[in-house]
């Protein structure tokens, strides 16, 4: 944890050695044949900075690859919407690597039991989602830490956003915008039907959330942590990994806290 110790005290970000991965795009693939002659290559085990041009999509894919190695992951947008990336630019990239500042993120870990006993665990840097599988809407109990604080909520799903996700489907499903630092979690209801006020929650970090399927035969519901999905699940609890750190870089004043504000100011 002392490498992630240093980066939170922004330390200069060693860039000798860089590793380019391109989103497989024409527009990714061709900044990534430019970089690599300008700024030759590793690979991206030995490198000291992984370099990821795409969107958002390959972020994560590149955080989840990268997983617990503490590897720092600098993006360049060659996609779409690029809220976690920086602009592109070709020149000055190792001053610019050097001079990043480090975000540090973890993720979620999910635990999925399925109808038929078997347990899925995985990770997720935005969200664990519950979603309905079929046009009845899904009926859930849920308890935090143990104690139950919902008996029934029907709604479409719910879903648990760590502070980096919580401007993505979070958003999108009215939850609350969280600062990077904000020792919470979001847990927000996606088209609640009963309670139909209810708004969702801010939990602390540390807590376990376990969310029980009511009439799973006949209200089937898949659990989604990012991309990956289970599918009939019966219970799913969701907790933050503090002992996995991922490191994103990003340009002075562009900082994902930065960005996080912004949203938070409609802009």
């Amino acid at each position: 944890m002392s490498a992630l110790n240093g980066l939170k005290r922004g330390t200069p970000h060693s860039c000798e050695k860089i590793a380019f991965l391109s989103s497989g795009t024409p527009e990714a693939d061709k900044a990534a044949a430019r970089l690599r002659k300008a700024y030759g290559e590793a690979s991206p085990e030995e490198a000291d900075v992984v370099v990821a041009l795409g969107g958002d999509g390959l972020m994560l894919q590149t955080l989840h690859r990268f997983m617990g190695a503490y590897k720092p992951i600098y993006g360049m947008n060659r996609g779409s919407v690029g809220f976690l990336m920086n602009e592109y630019h070709t020149t000055g990239l190792r001053e610019r690597i050097a001079a990043a500042r480090a975000s540090i993120i973890h993720p979620l870990i999910m635990r999925a039991t399925t109808v038929d006993g078997h347990i899925e665990i995985a990770r997720a840097i935005n969200e664990v989602s519950l979603l309905r599988q079929s046009y009845q809407a899904a009926k859930m109990r849920i308890a935090i830490d143990g104690t139950e604080r919902l008996d029934e909520l029907v709604a479409d799903g719910i879903l648990v956003a760590t502070p980096a996700g919580s401007t993505a489907y979070n958003l999108s499903a009215n939850g609350p915008i969280l600062p990077l630092d904000a020792p919470l979690m979001a847990l927000t209801p996606i088209s609640a039907f009963r309670p139909r006020r209810w708004r969702g929650a801010l939990l602390p970090d540390k807590a376990t959330v376990t969310i029980e399927i009511l009439e799973s035969d006949k209200r089937p519901v898949a659990a989604v942590a990012d991309h990956f999905e289970t599918r009939d699940v019966t219970r799913v609890e969701v907790a933050m990994d503090h002992a996995t750190g991922l490191v994103l870089l990003h340009d002075p004043g562009h900082s994902l806290d930065e960005r996080i504000l912004r949203e938070q100011f409609g802009y």
